[in-house]
């Protein structure tokens, strides 16, 4: 396996494990969904700062005009994937909103097509559709007895949003192949503080410990830290490898659910976890079907 290819799907990987807590973090922080986005926003930039300058990232010439304004579309597609897909939570119930959120590999796939000319093999499909089943398994298994809530459509409607906004975003992360990742992760945070600024309101942060905790975390390992490796892993890779690993995220919130609240697995979602980890292996390693080659005739015959 080519090493650029390795280290970015241990990127990836990381990355996913990392977001398969943000959901716990939010909930402990108990605060309103803009203002968990916007405090994210603002001690990520905190630590990406400290990241590029120790890095020497904020001279001049690192970047170009062009790619800021990407990053800078990019980040606006960010800060909306985080409100939508944490507003999806309270109205169709964080299972259902994270099963359709996890259609966002499918709509990266697609967009790389159109935009990208990417080819969509069978067997890429194959694998990404076998994780999308063992996704679900999960997830209906995790959300029985759960109520989807009155506004149970538009929480469907954000998640798919969301989903979108992340698609789009990732796909123009692409585009900003070459470009540090950790200079693209500090312009999307500072353009979602400008965005969320005249929404929040300045001096609010919890006086309580574990919900200050939480935002603090948030900010530095859930945006800091898990951005930089899930941009360059990106960049390293193919977008249906990148797809197939983003599926760990579901695999990781099971766990902490486990670990943190003493939810037990059920056999489906074991189920689940097995088919997701094939996919991701079976995409990673280029597994597919192939018919046996026929040797050519011999001139005797």
């Amino acid at each position: 396996m080519d090493s650029s290819i390795r280290r970015g799907s241990l990127e990836m990987i990381v990355a996913m494990l990392i977001s398969g807590t943000i959901g716990w973090f939010v909930l402990v922080s108990g605060q309103p969904v803009l203002e968990v986005v916007f405090w994210r926003c603002v001690f990520g930039a905190g630590a990406l700062l400290g990241i590029c300058a120790s890095l020497g990232l904020l001279k001049s010439g690192v970047i170009s005009r062009g790619a800021v304004l990407l990053a800078i579309v990019s980040g606006v597609a960010i800060v909306g994937n985080w409100v939508l897909l944490f507003a999806s939570y309270s109205r169709a119930s964080i299972a259902i909103g994270t099963a359709v959120y996890n259609v966002q590999p499918f709509l990266l796939v697609g967009l790389a097509a159109v935009f990208l000319g990417e080819k969509i093999t069978l067997a890429k499909l194959s694998w990404l559709g076998l994780a999308f089943v063992g996704m679900l398994a999960i997830v209906s298994a995790h959300g029985n007895g759960q109520s989807s809530g009155s506004d149970y459509l538009l929480g469907i409607a954000l998640a798919l949003g969301a989903a979108l906004l992340y698609a789009i975003a990732a796909l123009i992360i692409k585009r900003l192949s070459g470009t540090p990742p950790h200079l693209i992760a500090l312009i999307q945070v500072s353009t979602g503080i400008v965005l969320l600024a005249p929404w929040v309101k300045l001096g609010g942060l919890p006086t309580e410990l574990p919900a200050l905790a939480s935002l603090l975390t948030l900010g530095i390992v859930h945006t800091g830290l898990m951005y930089v490796l899930l941009y360059s892993a990106i960049q390293r890779l193919p977008t249906a490898l990148t797809g197939a690993l983003s599926f760990i995220y579901p695999i990781a919130a099971i766990l902490v659910d486990w670990f943190a609240f003493g939810h037990r697995l059920a056999p489906l979602q074991w189920l689940g976890v097995a088919l997701i980890l094939l996919a991701a292996a079976g995409m990673q390693q280029g597994w597919w079907f192939r018919a046996p080659v026929k040797a050519a005739p011999s001139p005797c015959d």
